[in-house]
Order: C-alpha cells, then sequence, then structure tokens
C-alpha cells in the first residue's frame, strides 16, 4: 500500500463516505483503509465523531435503553405468608393462591427453589 506524504484534509462528505465504505452493507474497514489510504484508528475516531454528533453538528436523539442502568437490589423475606393447598383434582398438582389473589398450580415434582424465585416475584 503507497502512502501519501504530509497531512491530508478531508471534507465531511469525503469522511461519510468512507464510514460508508467501511461500515455499510458489505463494508470492511481493512478494504476501506486500503482503497482511501487512511488508518483504522482515524476511521474510528470518525466513526465516534459520527456517532456523537460532533463530524455533522446533528446530534441523534439518545436512546434510553441504549444507556446502561443500574440500581442496588435488596433481597428479602416475604412479608406475606403464602397459602398453599392441594387441587381438587388430587393427581399430585398442587396450588398456590397469594395474598394477592394470583393463583398458581404446578405438578408435584416442581424444583422447590424455582418454585420459590416464582413466588418471590408475582408477590411484588
Amino acid at each position: 500500500m503507497g502512502r501519501v506524504s504530509g497531512r491530508r484534509r478531508w471534507t465531511v462528505e469525503q469522511k461519510l463516505a468512507i464510514l460508508r465504505d467501511a461500515f455499510g452493507s458489505g463494508g470492511s474497514v481493512r478494504a476501506a483503509c486500503e482503497r482511501h489510504e487512511v488508518g483504522t484508528g482515524l476511521i474510528y475516531t470518525w466513526r465516534r465523531l459520527a456517532m456523537s454528533g460532533e463530524l455533522t453538528g446533528i446530534v441523534p436523539p439518545a436512546l434510553p435503553s441504549a444507556i446502561p442502568a443500574f440500581a442496588e437490589v435488596e433481597v428479602a423475606e416475604p412479608a406475606v405468608p403464602m397459602v398453599v393447598q392441594p387441587c381438587a383434582s388430587g393427581l399430585g398438582r398442587i396450588g398456590i393462591e397469594l395474598p394477592s389473589g394470583v393463583r398458581v398450580t404446578v405438578d408435584a415434582a416442581v424444583d422447590a427453589e424455582a418454585l420459590a424465585r416464582v413466588l418471590a416475584v408475582l408477590q411484588r
């Protein structure tokens, strides 16, 4: 690959065209670097600037779901005891009615830990 000596100046349109070449459908960063004789670092810098709006001056709207959020979680014992009663059919099924009125029916061979997690979520 031949190198161009000296510092080059790219217009915004040229930068965007190179970014489309590198990251567009069927694009390749390596191929775009060779074709336009630019380094990968410059392409990724332009991409970062384009995504933030600094390259074009147009700031894209922030997506709330795209920003990671963290919340403190505290695990506590249930405040209200659950009522467990056998189902009328008596075929090895267990009917559970929560104080909220939610009814859950499970097989007698249910994994107790999994059931406890499900019931904890339903009690919220």
